[in-house]
């Protein structure tokens, strides 16, 4: 298939202050990397963007942005949101089993080969970049 996992490529995803953003954004990487052929990586590659945006929606009161990205055999999911503190630290997954929240970035952490944050400016505005990679073996 002309297009598919091999050549380099990227999709940003503008996401409006909405729990259902969380869906949409779900269900339009899934399509994403069904059409690249990346059928393989869907389940956790949404599980992950879930998370991210997921935290974004929560913690801010504005829009945000999902970045997907594949290059040579590497998939980034990245969240831009508003909000300029870092992102909580994670705990292991297996500590927060009955936890009331606080499991996102656990899951990232324990599902992505690796995730991190950094600040960023956008529009001239301040915020944070949180992201992770999964490496398509």
């Amino acid at each position: 298939m002309p297009g598919t996992e091999s050549a380099p490529w990227e999709y940003t995803l503008h996401i409006p202050h909405d729990v259902r953003a969380v869906t949409i954004s779900r269900r339009t990487l899934r399509l994403i990397l069904t059409m690249h052929g990346l059928i393989r990586v869907v389940d956790v590659a949404e599980l992950l963007a879930a998370e991210l945006v997921s935290n974004a929606v929560r913690h801010t009161t504005d829009p945000a942005a999902l970045r997907v990205r594949w290059s040579a055999g590497v998939l980034w999911i990245g969240v831009w949101d508003t909000d300029q503190e870092p992102p909580e630290p994670p705990g292991k997954f297996a500590e927060l089993t009955d936890a009331e929240d606080g499991r996102g970035l656990a899951l990232v952490r324990a599902c992505a080969d690796q995730w991190g944050w950094q600040p960023q400016a956008r529009n001239g505005g301040r915020g944070k970049y949180v992201w992770c990679e999964l490496t398509a073996a």
